[in-house]
């Protein structure tokens, strides 16, 4: 087996086409409720990155086989942000249990460690090997949170329309697909920082409160395919946007959207904002996306309150994910000696 590093870049289709096979033999074998992804801009997904971080990856192939010609049994990606790093392995499931996955964390850890990381994370999803295999390795588990699944077809829609009119006097709901405008950006940013304050997971996906950094993460989700549809609350009597909800429809599987964001400002709480802004994003969905199916949310465990609203919408918990983290330098040590 040769591992090397590789850019998607420069990938050849065959080799783009053979990751997608991988991917969707991990699923399978994983999640396999989920859909399979489609080779659609993927080596847009893969090498687009923010401004400011990077993406490093590595696969594993046939050492039989001339370099980009056989088929990709593995891949590694580091994503290296803040003071973190992020990594996604994946390894087809008839080739684990065989030493591979920490041959790929091993390269993957040591670069962190030259390039000066002290932390690497990583999510691993409940009832899959992935979890002896990362706490074999040291990695701490420091957050959970619940996956939930809403099937458009059992949508209780009259129930939706109820959700969606029962917004308290002096708000509006404004839909902005592909982002809010401009003149919004400041209020919008503002409203997302206040979910800096309330989680206190690991920012593997850290959220962008800036304008700036919110245009340009607006931008990067373009550029890999990833559609965003956004629904604010607006205070009418200030302007301030008082609650929001991000959904993101991928190119790489558009039958599933992924829910993003749903905040609501601390001080206009209690006034229904939470059920009417999913509620609405919803029927808008219904018509931008007419070949979606699904809607999947992340949600913490202890956030009783957006649990219930999705309960009431149609939700249903699916798997728990976990958050670990390790050292970088226990971890290059530990899988040197080892």
């Amino acid at each position: 087996m040769r591992i090397r590093e590789w850019d998607p870049r420069s990938a050849s289709a065959n080799e783009i086409h053979s990751l997608v096979e991988t991917v969707n033999a991990v699923l399978a074998a994983d999640l396999p409720g989920d859909p399979p992804w489609r080779d659609v801009q993927v080596k847009d997904y893969l090498a687009e990155t923010m401004p400011g971080e990077r993406r490093i990856s590595w696969i594993a192939e046939d050492d039989r086989v001339p370099e980009g010609e056989g088929e990709i049994l593995a891949h590694v990606s580091i994503l290296l942000l803040g003071d973190i790093g992020v990594l996604e392995v994946m390894v087809r499931p008839d080739l684990r249990r065989r030493g591979l996955g920490r041959e790929l964390i091993a390269v993957a850890a040591r670069r962190a460690y030259l390039e000066g990381f002290s932390s690497i994370g990583v999510e691993a999803i409940g009832g899959t090997p992935a979890i002896a295999f990362y706490e074999s390795l040291g990695f701490e588990r420091e957050y959970v949170e619940t996956r939930s699944v809403l099937n458009l077809e059992t949508v209780d829609w009259p129930a939706l329309t109820a959700m969606a009119n029962g917004l308290g006097s002096g708000y509006r709901i404004e839909y902005h697909p592909g982002g809010p405008s401009d003149v919004l950006m400041e209020a919008y940013a503002r409203a997302k920082a206040e979910a800096q304050h309330d989680e206190d997971d690991l920012d593997l996906t850290p959220r962008s409160s800036d304008p700036q950094r919110l245009r340009d993460s607006l931008e990067t989700l373009h550029r890999r395919g990833l559609k965003p549809y956004i629904v604010l609350a607006i205070h009418e009597a200030t302007g301030a946007v008082a609650g929001l909800t991000e959904v993101v429809v991928p190119a790489q599987h558009p039958e599933r959207a992924d829910q993003y964001d749903t905040i609501v400002v601390r001080e206009h709480r209690g006034y229904g904002i939470d059920r009417a802004i999913k509620a609405r994003m919803l029927f808008e969905l219904r018509g931008a996306e007419p070949g979606l199916g699904q809607v999947q949310t992340w949600n913490a465990q202890h956030n009783e309150s957006m649990l219930k609203v999705n309960a009431e919408l149609g939700y249903e918990s699916d798997r728990d994910w976990f958050e670990y983290i390790a050292d970088v330098t226990q971890l290059v040590q530990r899988l040197e000696s080892s």
